[in-house]
């Protein structure tokens, strides 16, 4: 199981860190369509959205990625990288990949300042004890299409939402030792590639 981890910007080394300990056999960043080559699932982090979107013009990387998205590669968007994958962006009339049928919140937690940890129940997930979520200027999910299926709301907003082989978190799990959503989207994975 080959994952990539988009690293333009962003907390890359931490999810390599957190699929290594879920258990992905080979991670790689990704920073050219080359090395988007023989990818079984890709991993968008957080970081500044338009600073990423742009970065992914820049190396050619947004239509490979939409097309991986539409061939059913599973992929896993956090903070930034959920927006990344959202269709629809509260604001803004344009989107980046495009693919995930949600209308998305930029900043809808606050600033920096008000970055927060919420104890959340991720519907999914292995065992019972709740998952640390770290919010830093998290966006959230403000609607959803009919193919959607919502994993989890806090404070009455979607956080955590997946489609087919589209999943979308709003917070920051590569930022907590919990490797329980890295398991979730590697199970996404290896689903995939056994229907292939």
């Amino acid at each position: 199981m080959k994952i990539g981890v988009l690293a333009l910007q962003g907390a890359v080394a931490e999810h390599i860190k957190s699929l290594e300990q879920a258990g992905a056999d080979q991670v790689v960043a990704v920073k050219w369509p080359s090395d988007l080559e023989g990818l079984d699932g890709l991993v968008l982090p957080g970081g500044e959205s338009t600073t990423i979107g742009k970065l992914m013009h820049k190396y050619e990387l947004m239509e490979p990625m939409r097309e991986m998205a539409k061939r059913g590669v599973p992929m896993f968007g956090t903070c930034a990288g959920l927006i990344l994958l959202a269709e629809r962006i509260n604001g803004q009339d344009w989107s980046h990949i495009g693919v995930l049928d949600a209308l998305v919140d930029r900043n809808s937690f606050g600033r920096q300042v008000d970055s927060f940890e919420a104890n959340l129940e991720v519907a999914g997930l292995e065992g019972d004890e709740p998952y640390p979520a770290v919010f830093i200027r998290a966006p959230h999910i403000m609607e959803v299409g009919p193919d959607v299926e919502v994993l989890c709301a806090y404070d009455d907003r979607i956080v955590t939402a997946r489609q087919g082989n589209l999943l979308g978190a709003s917070f920051h799990p590569e930022l907590t030792d919990d490797v329980r959503l890295h398991k979730y989207f590697l199970g996404m994975v290896e689903t995939a590639k056994a229907s292939v």
